[in-house]
This record gives structure tokens, C-alpha cells and sequence, in this order.
């Protein structure tokens, strides 16, 4: 007999407060997805994980709790069940050839700073049992690529350039010098006030390291253990978590921007209801609740495409990647054998 189908989420949202990186719309994209996929898509609030970097929020979205919540879906995941990751905050990338757009060095940044790369999400997304989904909505810049091998469908081969973002908006992406500097801050707070590391070793992370990925590798390994990307671990370790490539058919992105541009974060202001939102999020809420029916994802990234236009944002171009099949079902739908499995 076959068992209910059920839909599960795990909702960020990082505004990195009191941060020189600092954004206004996160959190409300993560609050307004989260009420979206609960009104309209059957979803269960208790199988929806919210973490935010609100002063109040007791669990906060950190590298180690995002990863904890996306594992903790992961396993309770069933033939037939639908997930949903919706990420709002910055992103970063290692490489990009403008000329071969690239799918690999793509990463999320959480709150603490530790960043999340496209094969930790791999990594995750390959345990899924056969015939369930994922569907990740990242609101970040350089999001196109986070989900490996999968085939675009709406992407960099079908898009204008050179417009220039609105001087009230700011981009959702910190560079790899940036991410550095921020990483020095949390090495110094750490030797300053809480005594957890040996002061010796942090020093050395931070005045031999440079602005680049060995340097951030070696902060980042330095301050949080084992507790870094897949990316920075030894190759011996890396070895034996087997990493196999996914294939075309393992996930489905929908992605605020292409893996070479920048995702915007809008201020208050009366476009937006007088609040802050991420332009991405913001479209993709504003075209569901427009739409009288189901859109497939395909009619999806369209239609937000245009909208996003009008926001003024049309420097970015939201793109989808997946299969052929799962391009024309319905978004967040029962998708069958979108998985091969573990």
C-alpha cells in the first residue's frame, strides 16, 4: 500500500546584521515563502524548518544548523515526497569563464560566514530516495550552478546584458577578498572573547592566509574544524565520502541570477509594500499569487523574468535548470522519478 506523499521545506534567511555585508530582505523572503508554500502548496508547518539571523532567533542559519536541517529532511524524505530548499542571503563563486559559464565553485554564505558549496549540496541531494524531488529557490548572487549537472532549460543562452542595477539596490554577493576580510573579523572575535582556539593558530590563519580559496580554506578549517565544505577537506577525506558526480535528472534549480551575475536586495520601499525583499523572491511570490491556477516551472522562471524587469532588476536574469520532464510540472508538485537515488 502505498504510503502519503509529503511535502517538506527548509527556509533561510541571512541579513547579517551589524555586518559591513549587511542585508535588508532575507529574512522577509524566508517569512513570506515559508507563508506562501503553507497557504497555497499543502504544505505542513511541521514539516517547515524557518532559520533566520534575527537578533531574537534562537537557532540561527550557520553553516553547521543549515546543513543539519537540509540532512534532517534528506533522511526523513519517502518515495513520492517533495522538498524544498529556499535560500535568501549572498553568494559567492571561485570561477567564472564568461565565455563557458561554469557549474562548479558555486556557494551559499551563512550567517557565520562558513560557506556552503554546490558539492555539499550535491552531496546531499544524491541520498535522496528514488522518486521523490528537490527543489532548490536560491535568492543569491551567482546562484546559477548550484545544483550539478543539471541541464538548463531557461539560462545564459537566452538573455540581454548590460543593465545597470537601480543605485537604491544592493547585490546579494560578497567577492573571495570580502568573504576573507569577514572571516578575519570572526577569528578575532573569537580570540578576543571566547578562548575556543589557540590564539596562536588563529593568528597564523589569518596573517599567512590570502584572498583566495586556500586562504579561505584555511581560516575557515582553522575556526570550524571538520565542520567547512567538502571543498576544503583533505582529498584522502574527501575520497572516502565518494563523491559521484549527480546527473541531469537529480534536483531542480530555480536561481535568481546566472552563475556570472548578481541577485538584488531591495530596500522598504513603495514598490514593495514598504518592506525589504530580494527582487528574485519577491517576483517569484508576486507571479504565484497572481497566477488562477498551477504554473509549470518552465511558466514559472518566465514570467518572472518579466516582472523582474519591472522592478527595475533587469541587470539579472533568473534562470531554471532540470530535465526536460520536470521543467513542464507543476512547481513544487509531485514530480515523479526526479531522483535515481543514493
Amino acid at each position: 500500500m502505498p504510503t502519503e506523499c509529503k511535502k517538506r521545506a527548509v527556509l533561510v534567511g541571512c541579513n547579517y546584521p551589524n555586518t559591513f555585508k549587511e542585508l535588508s530582505g532575507c529574512v522577509n523572503d524566508a517569512k513570506a515563502m515559508r507563508d506562501m508554500i503553507l497557504s497555497r502548496f499543502g504544505f505542513d508547518s511541521e514539516n517547515v524548518e524557518l532559520l533566520t539571523d534575527e537578533p531574537e532567533s534562537k537557532y540561527k542559519p550557520t553553516r553547521a544548523n543549515i546543513m543539519a536541517a537540509l540532512k534532517n529532511m534528506v533522511d526523513a524524505a519517502k518515495e513520492g515526497d517533495v522538498l524544498l530548499f529556499h535560500f535568501s542571503g549572498h553568494g559567492i563563486v571561485d570561477r567564472i569563464d564568461p565565455h563557458q559559464p561554469s557549474n562548479k565553485g558555486e556557494a551559499i554564505v551563512p550567517c557565520d560566514f562558513n560557506p556552503i558549496f554546490d558539492v555539499d549540496l550535491g552531496q546531499l541531494i544524491k541520498q535522496l530516495p528514488s522518486g521523490s524531488s528537490f527543489t532548490m529557490v536560491s535568492d543569491s548572487c551567482h546562484s546559477g550552478g548550484l545544483i550539478d549537472k543539471s541541464k538548463e532549460q531557461i539560462g545564459p543562452h537566452s538573455t540581454l546584458r548590460g543593465i545597470a542595477l537601480p543605485v537604491d539596490y544592493k547585490t546579494r554577493g560578497i567577492s573571495l577578498g570580502t568573504l576573507y576580510q569577514c572571516l578575519q573579523t570572526v577569528a578575532n572575535v573569537i580570540i578576543a572573547t571566547q578562548g575556543l582556539f589557540p590564539t596562536r593558530a588563529l593568528g597564523n590563519a589569518i596573517n599567512t592566509g590570502t584572498d583566495n580559496m586556500e586562504g579561505i580554506g584555511s581560516i575557515l578549517t582553522t575556526i570550524f574544524g571538520n565542520n567547512v565544505s567538502l571543498k576544503f577537506l583533505p582529498h584522502d577525506e574527501r575520497d572516502i565520502v565518494n563523491l559521484r558526480s549527480l546527473t541531469e535528472d537529480e534536483g531542480i534549480l530555480l536561481s535568481g541570477c546566472q552563475a556570472n551575475e548578481e541577485s538584488s536586495d531591495m530596500g522598504a520601499s513603495d514598490k514593495t509594500g514598504g518592506m525589504g525583499f530580494g527582487a528574485f523572491t519577491y517576483t517569484v511570490l508576486k507571479v504565484i499569487r497572481e497566477s488562477n491556477g498551477a504554473l509549470s516551472n518552465r511558466q514559472l522562471v518566465v514570467k518572472v523574468r518579466n516582472e523582474i524587469i519591472k522592478l527595475g532588476c533587469g541587470q539579472q536574469h533568473p534562470c531554471l535548470y532540470c530535465t526536460d520532464e520536470n521543467a513542464d510540472v507543476a512547481f513544487l508538485g509531485n514530480q515523479p522519478n526526479t531522483t535515481t537515488g543514493a
